[in-house]
């Protein structure tokens, strides 16, 4: 007879522990594996029935989805913000693991999107260049943030500007504070080129999906915000309404209203 199985997996750098957990909600099997793709593959393969596998959002989520999904029938990753359970009572990871099996078996976890890899690629390149554009707003601000610390004024770009560095440098009184400061723009100065390529590489590679031209026909929609959009969006069809699409994409009206009930005394209520 081919019984369905629940696992969970609580996953770490070095080690999973692993639950599973059959239809009536026993625990069948407890083990503390490698985190290492034979290892798991190995263990997946030693069980019977029809597979249903579930582990938290992380690190390396992406790359366990990837692993397990030509090898069971679901694999469910899910949002560890929404696992309320797991903070109940006690806590280890054979009870997380235990506790994640159980909530995939009664269907009380909320997944977190991992399809569509043709635009793995795109992904990527989107997170690099969005990571490479705070780390240069990041150095940007300091530098701001050094001169305002001795009330220069430096408002505008000119302040980021190759030309106009040494006169900037010159108004810190101190050569510890020019030091620092110079070591600054050349944060800067490494980090510009590699933004310019990061955005060059996504730029084109955005432009292989058939969706980049469409999306390009909607008015205020640039180039980098069609790529951000194809790499992290991946496909409607994941949403459930228009209204959550429109929110994600960041497309959509928000509206905050507060001390809107009045009392019986007529008075609002703060």
């Amino acid at each position: 007879m081919d019984c369905k199985k629940y696992i969970g997996m609580d996953v770490h750098q070095a080690t999973i522990s692993v639950a599973v957990m059959n239809e009536a909600g026993k625990v069948v099997m407890d083990s503390v594996i490698e985190t290492k793709a034979s290892t798991i593959l190995e263990f997946i393969q030693g069980l019977h029935g029809t597979l249903w596998v579930t582990c938290e959002e992380g690190t390396s989520a992406a790359w366990l989805y990837d692993l397990l999904k030509p090898y069971v029938a679901k694999v469910v990753v899910c949002d560890p913000r929404k696992n309320a359970l797991l903070k109940a009572g006690n806590k280890n990871d054979r009870i997380d693991a235990r506790k994640l099996a159980d909530l995939l078996r009664a269907g009380l976890l909320s997944p977190v999107y991992h399809g569509e890899s043709g635009v793995r690629l795109l992904k990527e390149l989107a997170r690099s260049y969005l990571a490479i554009t705070k780390d240069l707003t990041r150095v940007q601000n300091r530098i701001k943030g050094l001169y305002r610390s001795w009330a220069i004024p430096c408002a505008g770009q000119k302040v980021y500007s190759p030309r106009h560095r040494t006169a900037w440098l010159k108004q810190l009184p101190e050569s510890g504070v020019q030091r620092r400061a110079a070591h600054l723009y050349q944060q800067l100065d490494d980090l510009r080129p590699l933004r310019r390529e990061a955005r060059q590489e996504l730029l084109v590679e955005s432009r292989k999906h058939p969706a980049s031209a469409l999306l390009r026909q909607i008015p205020w929609l640039g180039p980098i915000r069609v790529a951000l959009l194809i790499a992290f969006v991946q496909t409607p069809h994941r949403f459930r309404t228009k209204r959550q699409l429109w929110a994600y994409s960041g497309l959509a009206l928000r509206s905050r209203v507060s001390g809107e009930y009045r009392s019986a005394d007529g008075n609002y209520n703060v």
